[in-house]
C-alpha cells in the first residue's frame, strides 16, 4: 500500500494537504483545476518536494526522505527523455543498464518488452524516425524495465491525438494490470480518468481527497471541480 500520511506540502505561499491510501496494485486518477497542486502532490511521491510534514511510506516503510532514483517507483512525463543519438533497443536498456553493459538475459528482455508494445521491427530505429504514437510506446516499455512497483503517470499522453492516447491508455492497463503495478496518474481529461482509472483523487481548494470512485465523482463532481470540469 502506498500512504500519505497527514502530509503537507509547501511551495511559496501554496499548501496541499493529502491523508490518502492507495492499494497495492491499484489504478488511481488526480484530477483538478490547474494550479491545484496535480503535479505538486506527484512530485512529492516521486521525492522531488520534501514535505513539511506527515510522511510517505510504502508497504509499511517510511520512504520520506529517501531520495528519487532510491525510490520504488518509476516516473513517465509527457516528454518521454528518450535519447535521439541511442537506437529504440539501446533505450530500452537504459531500463536495465544507465551504462547499457546488458547480459544476453536482459537483451531477451527488451525483446519481450519490444514485442509487448509492437515496437520489435523498430529496435534499430532511432527515435526521430518514429511516430508520437511509437515514441510513447518506447518510453511506456523502458520505464516498465525497471521492475519498480510503482508507476507514475504526469500528463504522459497528453499530447497524443484522441485515438493514440486511447490506445496507449489501453496498453498501459494491460501491461501495468499484468504487472501488478500500482499506477498514479496525473490528468486534466475526465474521459482519461474513467477511461483508465476506477477511482480518482479530486485535488481542489488545497486538498487531494481520498480516491473515490471515478463514475461516481465525475457524475457528482464537488462545486470547484465542478467548475473545471464545466458539469
Amino acid at each position: 500500500m502506498l500512504t500519505l500520511d497527514n502530509l503537507i506540502l509547501r511551495q511559496n505561499d501554496f499548501t496541499l494537504r493529502a491523508n490518502i491510501s492507495l492499494a497495492h496494485g491499484s489504478s488511481t486518477a488526480i484530477i483538478g483545476p490547474s494550479g491545484a497542486g496535480k503535479s505538486t502532490l506527484l512530485s512529492a511521491i516521486a521525492g522531488f518536494l520534501a514535505p513539511s510534514a506527515g510522511r510517505i511510506s510504502w508497504q509499511g516503510q517510511d520512504i520520506t526522505t529517501c531520495a528519487p532514483g532510491k525510490r520504488p517507483l518509476s516516473i513517465l512525463f509527457q516528454d518521454q527523455n528518450l535519447f535521439p543519438h541511442l537506437t529504440i533497443a539501446q533505450n530500452l536498456g537504459l531500463g536495465l543498464s544507465p551504462r547499457l553493459r546488458l547480459s544476453d538475459k536482459d537483451r531477451d528482455t527488451i525483446a519481450q518488452a519490444l514485442a509487448d508494445t509492437g515496437l520489435t521491427a523498430y529496435a534499430q530505429r532511432k527515435p526521430p524516425q518514429l511516430s508520437g504514437g511509437q515514441q510513447s510506446r518506447a518510453a511506456l516499455a523502458r520505464t516498465l524495465l525497471r521492475n519498480k512497483p510503482i508507476l507514475l503517470l504526469d500528463e504522459a499522453f497528453a499530447a497524443l491525438g484522441p485515438a493514440l492516447k486511447s490506445e496507449m491508455l489501453d496498453l498501459t492497463g494491460k501491461l501495468t494490470t499484468d504487472a501488478k503495478l500500482t499506477t498514479v496518474m496525473v490528468t486534466h481529461d475526465p474521459d482519461d480518468a474513467a477511461a483508465f482509472c476506477p477511482n480518482t483523487i479530486a485535488v481542489t481548494d488545497g486538498v487531494a481527497h481520498p480516491p473515490c470512485p471515478t463514475q461516481s465523482l465525475l457524475a457528482s463532481p464537488p462545486p470547484a471541480l465542478r467548475a473545471y470540469l464545466g458539469a
